[in-house]
Protein backbone atom coordinates (compact mmCIF):
# COMPACT_ATOMS: atom_id res chain seq x y z
CA UNK A 1 0.00 0.00 0.00
CA UNK A 2 1.48 3.53 -0.72
CA UNK A 3 0.92 6.40 1.40
CA UNK A 4 -0.73 8.28 -1.84
CA UNK A 5 -3.52 5.80 -1.73
CA UNK A 6 -4.79 7.71 1.16
CA UNK A 7 -5.83 11.52 2.66
CA UNK A 8 -2.97 11.29 5.70
CA UNK A 9 0.08 9.08 6.47
CA UNK A 10 0.19 6.08 8.26
CA UNK A 11 2.81 5.43 10.45
CA UNK A 12 3.27 1.62 11.09
CA UNK A 13 4.76 -0.28 14.06
CA UNK A 14 7.10 -2.29 12.17
CA UNK A 15 6.91 -1.24 8.56
CA UNK A 16 7.69 -3.46 5.79
CA UNK A 17 8.46 -1.36 3.31
CA UNK A 18 11.00 -3.42 1.11
CA UNK A 19 10.66 -6.53 1.63
CA UNK A 20 13.31 -8.79 0.22
CA UNK A 21 11.81 -12.16 0.98
CA UNK A 22 14.93 -13.16 3.44
CA UNK A 23 13.65 -14.92 6.56
CA UNK A 24 16.01 -14.45 9.52
CA UNK A 25 17.11 -17.63 10.79
CA UNK A 26 14.69 -19.53 8.22
CA UNK A 27 15.63 -21.19 5.19
CA UNK A 28 14.05 -24.02 3.14
CA UNK A 29 15.27 -26.74 4.49
CA UNK A 30 15.23 -25.83 8.15
CA UNK A 31 13.94 -27.90 10.84
CA UNK A 32 11.04 -24.71 11.68
CA UNK A 33 7.42 -24.78 9.50
CA UNK A 34 5.41 -21.72 8.58
CA UNK A 35 1.89 -24.07 8.98
CA UNK A 36 -1.38 -22.12 7.04
CA UNK A 37 -4.51 -22.50 9.08
CA UNK A 38 -7.36 -22.09 6.98
CA UNK A 39 -10.86 -21.46 8.24
CA UNK A 40 -13.48 -22.67 6.03
CA UNK A 41 -16.40 -23.63 8.78
CA UNK A 42 -18.99 -20.81 8.13
CA UNK A 43 -22.03 -21.05 7.19
CA UNK A 44 -22.43 -17.37 5.22
CA UNK A 45 -25.60 -16.32 6.57
CA UNK A 46 -25.67 -13.28 5.47
CA UNK A 47 -25.37 -14.61 2.01
CA UNK A 48 -28.44 -16.12 2.33
CA UNK A 49 -27.64 -18.78 0.44
CA UNK A 50 -27.63 -22.72 0.91
CA UNK A 51 -24.18 -23.40 0.23
CA UNK A 52 -21.72 -21.59 2.37
CA UNK A 53 -20.17 -19.02 0.49
CA UNK A 54 -16.55 -20.22 0.50
CA UNK A 55 -17.95 -22.88 -1.80
CA UNK A 56 -19.75 -20.71 -4.11
CA UNK A 57 -18.28 -20.84 -7.63
CA UNK A 58 -16.91 -17.85 -9.34
CA UNK A 59 -15.75 -17.92 -12.97
CA UNK A 60 -16.15 -22.04 -12.66
CA UNK A 61 -14.52 -22.91 -8.80
CA UNK A 62 -14.76 -22.65 -5.56
CA UNK A 63 -13.92 -19.21 -4.04
CA UNK A 64 -12.07 -21.21 -1.25
CA UNK A 65 -9.61 -22.86 -4.23
CA UNK A 66 -8.20 -19.50 -4.90
CA UNK A 67 -7.38 -19.06 -1.51
CA UNK A 68 -5.74 -22.37 -0.98
CA UNK A 69 -3.77 -22.01 -4.17
CA UNK A 70 -2.46 -18.84 -3.04
CA UNK A 71 -1.33 -20.75 0.05
CA UNK A 72 -0.18 -23.83 -2.04
CA UNK A 73 1.93 -21.72 -4.36
CA UNK A 74 3.98 -19.94 -1.52
CA UNK A 75 7.25 -21.30 -1.25
CA UNK A 76 7.81 -20.66 2.53
CA UNK A 77 4.16 -22.00 3.52
CA UNK A 78 5.53 -25.93 4.77
CA UNK A 79 2.05 -27.30 5.56
CA UNK A 80 -2.00 -26.24 5.33
CA UNK A 81 -4.23 -27.30 7.98
CA UNK A 82 -8.08 -26.82 6.87
CA UNK A 83 -10.66 -25.85 9.49
CA UNK A 84 -14.21 -27.44 7.55
CA UNK A 85 -17.36 -29.20 8.52
CA UNK A 86 -17.21 -33.58 7.70
CA UNK A 87 -19.79 -32.63 5.18
CA UNK A 88 -17.36 -30.72 3.30
CA UNK A 89 -14.10 -32.08 3.21
CA UNK A 90 -14.84 -33.94 0.14
CA UNK A 91 -15.76 -31.19 -2.35
CA UNK A 92 -12.36 -29.52 -0.30
CA UNK A 93 -10.43 -32.87 -0.82
CA UNK A 94 -12.03 -32.40 -4.60
CA UNK A 95 -10.70 -28.95 -4.70
CA UNK A 96 -7.52 -29.66 -3.72
CA UNK A 97 -6.80 -32.69 -6.34
CA UNK A 98 -6.92 -29.63 -8.75
CA UNK A 99 -3.70 -28.11 -7.30
CA UNK A 100 -0.19 -28.81 -7.88
CA UNK A 101 1.58 -29.27 -4.24
CA UNK A 102 -1.26 -28.43 -2.33
CA UNK A 103 0.91 -29.43 0.86
CA UNK A 104 -2.40 -30.44 3.04
CA UNK A 105 -1.55 -31.61 6.35
CA UNK A 106 -5.18 -32.35 7.40
CA UNK A 107 -8.58 -31.35 8.57
CA UNK A 108 -9.63 -29.98 11.93
CA UNK A 109 -12.91 -29.84 12.78
CA UNK A 110 -14.98 -26.41 13.03
CA UNK A 111 -15.75 -24.64 16.33
CA UNK A 112 -19.03 -23.01 17.33
CA UNK A 113 -17.50 -19.84 17.02
CA UNK A 114 -14.69 -18.19 14.76
CA UNK A 115 -12.01 -18.40 17.69
CA UNK A 116 -13.54 -22.03 18.59
CA UNK A 117 -12.54 -23.25 15.03
CA UNK A 118 -8.96 -21.77 15.52
CA UNK A 119 -8.26 -23.66 18.89
CA UNK A 120 -9.08 -27.10 16.85
CA UNK A 121 -6.92 -26.08 14.30
CA UNK A 122 -3.91 -24.99 16.48
CA UNK A 123 -4.59 -28.92 18.04
CA UNK A 124 -3.89 -30.22 14.52
CA UNK A 125 -0.53 -27.60 13.89
CA UNK A 126 1.12 -28.72 16.65
CA UNK A 127 0.27 -32.15 15.99
CA UNK A 128 2.82 -31.42 13.15
CA UNK A 129 4.97 -29.02 14.58
CA UNK A 130 8.63 -29.02 14.27
CA UNK A 131 10.10 -26.42 16.32
CA UNK A 132 9.64 -23.94 19.10
CA UNK A 133 10.10 -21.53 16.03
CA UNK A 134 6.88 -22.50 14.16
CA UNK A 135 4.52 -19.97 12.66
CA UNK A 136 1.24 -20.57 12.31
CA UNK A 137 -0.75 -18.26 9.89
CA UNK A 138 -4.09 -18.35 9.95
CA UNK A 139 -6.42 -17.19 7.36
CA UNK A 140 -10.19 -16.59 5.86
CA UNK A 141 -11.37 -19.31 3.43
CA UNK A 142 -13.20 -16.62 1.99
CA UNK A 143 -10.31 -14.12 1.72
CA UNK A 144 -9.18 -15.52 -1.99
CA UNK A 145 -7.32 -12.24 -3.01
CA UNK A 146 -4.45 -12.35 -0.48
CA UNK A 147 -1.46 -11.73 -1.99
CA UNK A 148 1.43 -14.20 -2.05
CA UNK A 149 3.99 -11.23 -0.85
CA UNK A 150 1.22 -10.01 2.00
CA UNK A 151 1.55 -14.15 3.45
CA UNK A 152 5.43 -13.67 3.14
CA UNK A 153 5.25 -10.72 5.06
CA UNK A 154 2.90 -12.15 8.01
CA UNK A 155 5.33 -14.84 8.12
CA UNK A 156 8.92 -12.55 7.99
CA UNK A 157 7.40 -10.59 10.73
CA UNK A 158 6.20 -13.25 12.89
CA UNK A 159 9.53 -14.85 13.01
CA UNK A 160 11.14 -11.30 14.30
CA UNK A 161 8.26 -10.19 16.42
CA UNK A 162 5.49 -12.46 18.33
CA UNK A 163 3.23 -11.89 15.57
CA UNK A 164 2.16 -10.02 12.80
CA UNK A 165 -1.60 -8.14 11.42
CA UNK A 166 -1.63 -6.42 8.24
CA UNK A 167 -4.52 -3.07 8.82
CA UNK A 168 -6.00 -0.36 6.82
CA UNK A 169 -5.79 2.59 8.34
CA UNK A 170 -9.44 4.29 8.71
CA UNK A 171 -10.50 6.65 6.70
CA UNK A 172 -14.14 7.46 7.84
CA UNK A 173 -15.01 10.07 10.53
CA UNK A 174 -15.50 7.70 13.63
CA UNK A 175 -18.05 8.38 16.55
CA UNK A 176 -18.55 6.81 19.39
CA UNK A 177 -21.76 6.12 21.34
CA UNK A 178 -22.84 4.45 24.34
CA UNK A 179 -26.31 4.08 23.44
CA UNK A 180 -26.71 4.31 19.69
CA UNK A 181 -28.72 7.77 20.09
CA UNK A 182 -25.92 10.08 20.92
CA UNK A 183 -22.74 10.90 20.41
CA UNK A 184 -20.46 10.33 23.15
CA UNK A 185 -17.16 10.68 22.03
CA UNK A 186 -15.02 11.46 18.90
CA UNK A 187 -12.32 8.86 17.85
CA UNK A 188 -9.02 10.11 16.18
CA UNK A 189 -8.81 8.37 12.93
CA UNK A 190 -5.10 8.74 12.85
CA UNK A 191 -5.05 5.95 15.71
CA UNK A 192 -7.43 3.64 14.01
CA UNK A 193 -7.06 0.48 11.84
CA UNK A 194 -9.16 -2.03 10.31
CA UNK A 195 -7.57 -5.59 10.69
CA UNK A 196 -7.04 -8.16 8.18
CA UNK A 197 -5.90 -11.55 7.50
CA UNK A 198 -3.78 -13.78 7.30
CA UNK A 199 -2.78 -12.88 11.14
CA UNK A 200 1.30 -14.34 11.85
CA UNK A 201 1.77 -15.77 15.43
CA UNK A 202 4.59 -17.72 16.65
CA UNK A 203 2.83 -21.19 16.88
CA UNK A 204 3.77 -22.37 20.29
CA UNK A 205 3.35 -19.32 22.33
CA UNK A 206 -0.51 -18.36 20.40
CA UNK A 207 -1.28 -22.10 21.20
CA UNK A 208 -0.52 -22.44 24.49
CA UNK A 209 -2.77 -19.34 25.41
CA UNK A 210 -5.61 -20.47 23.43
CA UNK A 211 -5.42 -23.80 25.12
CA UNK A 212 -5.44 -22.37 28.72
CA UNK A 213 -8.40 -20.03 27.92
CA UNK A 214 -11.40 -20.28 29.11
CA UNK A 215 -14.53 -21.85 26.70
CA UNK A 216 -16.63 -18.47 27.66
CA UNK A 217 -13.17 -16.45 26.76
CA UNK A 218 -12.49 -18.23 23.60
CA UNK A 219 -16.11 -17.46 22.17
CA UNK A 220 -15.68 -13.72 23.41
CA UNK A 221 -12.86 -13.17 20.53
CA UNK A 222 -14.00 -11.84 17.21
CA UNK A 223 -10.52 -11.61 15.96
CA UNK A 224 -7.68 -13.94 15.80
CA UNK A 225 -5.12 -11.31 17.42
CA UNK A 226 -7.56 -10.01 20.32
CA UNK A 227 -6.00 -13.15 22.99
CA UNK A 228 -2.86 -12.21 21.74
CA UNK A 229 -3.04 -8.45 22.79
CA UNK A 230 -4.53 -9.22 25.62
CA UNK A 231 -1.67 -11.65 26.87
CA UNK A 232 1.07 -8.88 25.72
CA UNK A 233 2.55 -10.73 22.98
CA UNK A 234 4.60 -8.36 20.61
CA UNK A 235 2.05 -7.53 17.44
CA UNK A 236 3.89 -6.14 14.72
CA UNK A 237 1.66 -4.00 12.04
CA UNK A 238 1.84 -3.90 8.69
CA UNK A 239 0.50 -2.38 5.06
CA UNK A 240 -2.74 -4.25 4.63
CA UNK A 241 -3.67 -4.53 1.22
CA UNK A 242 -7.70 -2.93 -0.53
CA UNK A 243 -7.63 -5.93 -2.26
CA UNK A 244 -7.56 -8.37 0.27
CA UNK A 245 -11.53 -8.01 0.99
CA UNK A 246 -13.65 -10.27 3.20
CA UNK A 247 -16.17 -11.80 0.55
CA UNK A 248 -19.54 -11.60 3.35
CA UNK A 249 -22.52 -10.01 0.83
CA UNK A 250 -23.73 -10.21 -2.41
CA UNK A 251 -22.15 -7.52 -3.62
CA UNK A 252 -18.36 -8.59 -2.45
CA UNK A 253 -19.77 -11.77 -4.73
CA UNK A 254 -19.82 -8.90 -7.61
CA UNK A 255 -16.85 -7.24 -6.84
CA UNK A 256 -14.47 -10.41 -6.74
CA UNK A 257 -16.17 -11.15 -10.21
CA UNK A 258 -14.36 -8.04 -11.38
CA UNK A 259 -10.98 -8.35 -10.18
CA UNK A 260 -10.56 -12.46 -10.53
Amino acid sequence: MNRSDHERPVTFQSPVAQYDGEFPGFTPDSKEKNIALVLSGGIGSRMKSKVPKQYLKIKGLPIIYYTLRKFSEDQNVNAIIIVAEERWRKEITRILNGITDSKFAGFAEAGVTRQGSIVNGLHKCMEISASEKDVVIIHDAVRPMVSVSMIDQCIHEAHIHDGCMPVIPVSDTIYKSLDGRKISELLDRNTLFAGQAPEAFNLHRYATLNFKASAKEINSYKGSTEIAFQHHMDISLIPGEDTNFKITTPADIERLKTVL
